[in-house]
C-alpha cells in the first residue's frame, strides 16, 4: 500500500514541524518514531516524549484507505534532507516496513506496531479556549527565554512563567541569577491564567510559531487545565505538561528607584561588553564597569594576566559606581533587544542592576553583581 506520494519539501516540512521533540536514544524505542496515521489521502503525523505530544495532519496522496505504523523519524529526515526539494517522494507499507522512494533511491526502514506508541493521556477538562497573535507570543518568548535556568533542581525555574489576566499577557524567566520579563497588551480579554511552560516546550513554540505581522497574522489558540496545556496554531495540536511549583515573586525582584541612571546606544554597549569577553578566563566571566560621569569603562582580566579595557562616553551625572557582572548575562540579554537604547538604573555596587527600553515597561531584565 502507498502510504503517502508528494514532493520531497511538502513531506519534509510535514515532518519536521513534530520531530523537534524526538530524542535519538530514549528508554521507550518507539519514542524514537514518528506515527503515521493515514485515513484516504489525509496523513496524520504524531510524536510524543511522553511529556508533550505534537500532531499535525498533512494532504499527502497515496492508496485510498486506512493504515497506521510507525518509523524511525530522524532516519526519514535525514534521508529526506538528501533529496531535491521538488522529487516526487513515496512511503510503501510491505511486511512490516516501510519503503521509501525517490528518483532511482529506495530505503526499507524498520518499523514498529502503532499500538506500541504511548500517546499523552489528555486532561478529561481544559479551561476556555482563548487566541492570541503567534507573532506577539513568540516576540515574547524570545524576550525572556534566554534566562531560563538548565537543569536546575529547582525544577519550576527550568520552565517561563506564563501570566494572563484582561488584556495583559506577561511572559517571566529567572535562573536565580538574573531575571527577565516581558508583557504586550492583547486586543480581546482572556481569562485568567498563571501557569509554568517547561523548558523544551518554550524552544518547540519559539521553533515553530510564525513571526508574519500584518491584519490578518495567525493566531495561536490556548487552553488549560490542571497540569497540561493544548496549543493549536498552524494545522497543528501541541499538548504539553506544565511545571508544578510555585514560581518566585518576580514583583519582588525587580528593583524599584534606582537612584542612578545612564540611557546610551544598545549596539555600542554590546559591543564593548563582546570585546572585553574575550579575555575573560572561561570559568569565570566577569567584567568590571567603572560608570562615573562622561564616562562608562568596562574592563576584564584572566589568569594569564591579560587586561582588556574599553571605554564610552556616556550622558550620566550620577554616583560613580564600580560594580561587576557576569558579562554572558549582559550579552544575552542586549543581544535578545533590537531597541536602539538601552536604559540602566543602578543603586550601587552590591545591589542587582535594572535594563530596561526607554520610554517602555514591556520589558525588565534584573541581574544580580557578581564580586570581582
Amino acid at each position: 500500500m502507498i502510504v503517502l506520494k508528494a514532493t520531497q519539501d511538502k513531506v519534509l516540512s510535514a515532518l519536521q514541524s513534530v520531530c523537534g521533540i524526538v530524542e535519538r536514544r530514549h528508554t521507550l524505542p518507539v519514542l524514537a518514531n514518528v506515527l503515521i496515521r493515514k485515513t484516504g489521502s489525509s496523513v496524520q503525523l504524531t510524536t510524543s516524549d511522553l511529556e508533550i505530544q505534537i500532531r499535525t495532519t498533512a494532504e499527502l496522496d497515496g492508496d485510498s484507505g486506512s493504515f497506521t505504523t510507525t518509523v524511525g523519524a530522524r532516519k526519514l529526515i535525514d534521508i529526506l534532507r538528501t533529496m531535491p526539494a521538488d522529487q516526487t517522494v513515496s512511503l510503501e507499507s510491505s511486511q512490516a516496513k516501510l519503503i521509501l522512494k525517490g528518483g532511482k533511491s529506495k530505503f526499507t526502514l524498520q518499523t514498529l506496531p502503532a499500538e506500541d506508541f504511548p500517546l499523552v493521556q489528555e486532561a478529561a477538562n481544559f479551561g476556555p479556549v482563548f487566541s492570541v497573535p503567534q507573532k506577539t507570543l513568540k516576540d515574547l518568548l524570545s524576550q525572556v527565554s534566554f534566562a531560563m535556568a538548565v537543569h536546575d533542581i529547582r525544577y519550576y525555574l527550568n520552565g517561563i512563567l506564563f501570566v494572563a489576566e484582561g488584556k495583559q499577557l506577561s511572559l517571566v524567566a529567572t535562573d536565580g541569577h538574573r531575571l527577565a520579563f516581558a508583557s504586550a497588551t492583547l486586543d480581546v480579554e482572556v481569562p485568567k491564567q498563571e501557569v509554568i511552560l517547561p523548558r523544551k516546550t518554550v524552544i518547540e513554540l519559539q521553533r515553530l510559531l510564525s513571526d508574519a505581522g500584518g491584519d490578518n497574522q495567525p493566531q495561536i489558540a490556548m487552553q488549560f487545565a490542571n497540569n497540561q496545556a493544548k496549543f493549536s496554531f498552524g494545522g497543528m495540536e501541541f499538548v504539553t505538561k506544565l511545571v508544578e511549583g510555585k514560581f518566585p515573586d518576580y514583583n519582588r525582584v525587580i528593583p524599584k528607584n534606582h537612584k542612578n541612571s545612564i540611557t546610551l546606544g544598545r549596539a555600542p554597549l554590546l559591543a564593548s561588553l563582546q570585546r572585553t569577553a574575550i579575555l575573560t578566563s572561561d570559568k569565570f566571566k566577569g567584567v568590571r564597569l567603572n560608570i562615573d560621569p562622561g564616562t562608562l569603562r568596562v574592563a576584564s582580566n584572566n589568569a594569564e594576566q591579560e587586561e582588556a579595557v574599553d571605554e564610552l562616553d556616556i550622558d550620566y551625572g550620577g554616583d560613580s559606581i564600580e560594580i561587576g557582572f557576569n558579562v554572558t548575562y549582559l550579552i544575552d540579554a542586549l543581544s535578545n533587544m533590537s531597541q536602539d537604547m538601552v536604559r540602566i538604573d543602578l543603586a550601587d555596587s552590591n545591589s542587582s542592576a535594572l535594563m530596561t527600553i526607554p520610554d517602555n515597561a514591556t520589558f525588565k531584565y534584573v541581574v544580580m553583581p557578581m564580586r570581582i
